[in-house]
């Protein structure tokens, strides 16, 4: 045998002395074990809460496309009715007298209604005689009026605006309260 054999020879039979204590490295690869789940536990939810924020953001910049405005066209909502008084209060002799003044006028609510439309404000105009929906309209005032049922739009004061489907403004009419 030469040394090297030797050498291998006493190794093996030191470590074959060697009390190895196993439940020691049981603990130990358990110890391991439980991070390493934990650790893949906390992976996932951090991955989890990135989509979510992802999404989160996602759906808060298609609501800000659609509705960023929403301010803005409030803002622009008394312009339009003041405008429509305008035309509304002017008699046929005073429409004759300004002619190019009450043209011009026209033409101004007619753009405002034009650029509504491009931004998806659509007017809610209710009628006379249609059913109040309290999700649309505004009671401003209830009153008996023969010949109509309670609940019914006896009286329109200004139209409402929708901006997409969020109510920008409520139409306000006067309602019915004649008993059935």
């Amino acid at each position: 045998m030469n040394k090297e054999d030797d050498f291998q020879t006493d190794h093996l039979e030191a470590m074959a002395d060697e009390s190895v204590d196993i439940t020691d490295e049981a603990d130990e690869i358990q110890a391991l074990v439980e991070e390493r789940d934990m650790l893949k536990d906390r992976l996932l939810r951090a991955l989890a809460d990135i989509e979510n924020t992802r999404k989160r953001g996602e759906r808060d910049r298609r609501e800000a496309e659609s509705y960023g405005g929403s301010k803005l066209a409030k803002d622009m909502l008394p312009v339009y009715d003041n405008l429509r008084r305008a035309l509304d209060s002017a008699d046929e002799a005073q429409r004759d007298a300004s002619k190019a003044f009450f043209e011009g006028v026209e033409l101004t609510l007619r753009e405002l209604i034009h650029v509504f439309g491009k931004h998806k404000i659509e007017p809610i105009m209710p009628e006379v005689g249609d059913k109040f929906d309290p999700q649309l309209h505004e009671a401003m005032f209830e009153a008996p009026l023969p010949d109509t049922k309670a609940g019914d739009i006896i009286q329109v004061m200004s139209e409402g605006f929708l901006l997409h489907d969020r109510l920008l403004r409520p139409a306000q009419v006067g309602v019915s309260s004649t008993p059935a």
